[in-house]
């Protein structure tokens, strides 16, 4: 204005002057404002109000979570004047439009290049895409990775062409040629342990065990590798325990194999593992009581067992005869005195079982029968006792105790027939002798309910009826059990 004014003092018609201070006074004046207001947006800027209209309107709103928006905005209430510093943030531009209540627009030709906030995802996505469009770059990689896997699918398909040429040649018991194309496979890919697996197979028929259990461990540890299916890993097991039973000498090598087949069933349960463990189960067994087998000790042990039974150490004696037994099971002598043990313990049915191995193993040694029956007569089993002393005297008709055993037998037989029985010994008799099956035959039988009803109410039919050795016979056994009584 200044400036204007001097220069009209100069030259007081010019137009151009005039028209200059003119508008530079307009100007000054513009600037100044109302003399009611520091600042042209009045109270846009003050108090609660600018707040509340920020949070109503939806495109300010959240630049409130932003503490660095809320700093400038407050730094502009203390003093308008500010608002010039912020002027190249998007955010404070909108904000002034939506407190002038105008639509300003938030990006200026001038300010292009300016620092402004990271845009969104969605304005920042086209800028980047026009970036990469004048400047394609070549991809050899995605080439290299697409060629590499073609290589890798060519060498699994020869893989298995040539495990299917081993599986031919196995068939054919062409095992050379077929350890050959596994052997092949496996170089072509080791991401398959079937073809491990299958050359073990190989080496198995072969008779070459140590190479088949190398091979089964290498299938396994890679098969872990690569978390293969818990089937292959079974198989290997089972492969590698029927090596090592095959190449079992003794009971302790059965041992390492029966930990393999467990190993395998572990792992996963099949009917043929199952089998090759209770075969090695039972052949490791054999080979304990082979290895065990002395008759010069077993003889020892039977001796020490009689000493202790003089002594009527019975549980003592027992411990020895079992010894006996383990170290020659094939000898009765040992079972019969370990039945006699069991007779004096009571142990009915242990001594019973012995007696009747004793009598298995040899049927002419005569002590078998006088162990069974006197087992027999202690369980009140008079009949059956009986006729284990009778079988006994068919290998030795002199034998004192055979012949005292029978005769033990036909006086409590006799007994119940006369009467003499208590009525809770008779009681006890009769439950025994339902318990046969014998005797439950015999009651069940028509033909001999009808002979026992003959004998009670037609006489003559009974005569008849004594005639025939078969029905006496059946007679005399219900006659025994004390099912029947003779008045």
């Amino acid at each position: 204005v200044s400036a204007y004014k001097k220069g009209l003092e100069i030259d007081p018609n010019n137009e151009a002057l005039k028209s200059g201070l003119s508008d530079a006074q307009a100007a000054q004046a513009r600037s100044r404002g109302p003399a009611s207001s520091a600042n042209p947006f009045g109270d846009a800027f003050s108090g609660p109000e600018m707040w509340a209209k920020l949070t109503a309107d939806s495109s300010t709103r959240a630049y409130l979570n932003q503490p660095d928006f809320v700093n400038m905005m407050k730094d502009i209430q203390k003093n308008q004047n500010n608002l010039n510093l912020y002027l190249k943030d998007q955010r404070v531009m909108q904000a002034l439009g939506v407190l002038l209540g105008v639509k300003l627009s938030t990006r200026m030709p001038e300010e292009e290049d300016a620092e402004m906030p990271e845009p969104s995802p969605e304005r920042k996505r086209p800028a980047e895409e026009e970036k990469k469009r004048p400047e394609p770059e070549p991809e050899p990689e995605p080439m290299e990775v697409g060629e590499e896997e073609k290589e890798i699918k060519e060498r699994k398909a020869k893989a298995q062409k040539e495990k299917e040429a081993g599986n031919a040649a196995y068939k054919k018991k062409d095992f050379e040629t077929a350890i050959q194309h596994y052997s092949k496979a496996i170089e072509l890919d080791d991401e398959d342990i079937s073809f491990i697996t299958n050359r073990a197979a190989v080496y198995l028929e072969m008779g070459k065990y140590e190479d088949c259990i190398k091979d089964c461990d290498q299938a396994v540890e890679r098969g872990r590798e690569l978390r293969s299916d818990f089937k292959m890993i079974a198989r290997a097991l089972t492969r590698k325990g029927t090596a090592l039973a095959k190449m079992a000498k003794s009971s302790k090598d059965f041992e390492v194999a029966i930990e393999v087949f467990q190993k395998a069933l572990t792992e996963h349960r099949n009917p043929d593992t199952l089998k090759k463990l209770n075969d090695a189960e039972k052949a490791r067994k054999e080979l304990e009581q082979q290895e065990y087998f002395n008759p010069q000790i077993a003889d020892e042990e039977r001796e020490k067992g009689n000493q202790f039974f003089k002594e009527m150490k019975y549980p003592e004696a027992v411990k020895h005869y079992t010894e006996s037994i383990k170290r020659n099971p094939k000898d009765p002598r040992a079972y019969s005195n370990r039945a006699a043990c069991y007779t004096k313990l009571a142990a009915l049915p242990e001594g019973l079982k012995d007696a009747e191995k004793c009598i298995e193993l040899d049927p002419t040694f005569v002590k078998g029968y006088t162990r069974k029956g006197a087992v027999q007569f202690f369980m009140k089993e008079y009949e059956k006792a009986m006729e284990t002393y009778q079988e006994g005297l068919k290998h030795d008709p002199q034998n004192q105790e055979l012949l005292d055993g029978v005769k033990r037998c036909v006086e409590q037989i006799n007994r119940g027939s006369r009467g003499d029985l208590t009525p809770e010994e008779l009681k006890e008799r009769q439950a025994k002798g339902m318990q046969d099956p014998e005797i439950q035959n015999i009651l069940t039988d028509p033909v001999m309910r009808q002979v026992l009803t003959d004998f009670q109410e037609n006489p003559k039919a009974a005569q008849d009826h004594m005639k025939n050795p078969l029905v006496m016979n059946k007679i005399q056994k219900l006659i025994n059990a004390g099912i029947v009584q003779v008045k």
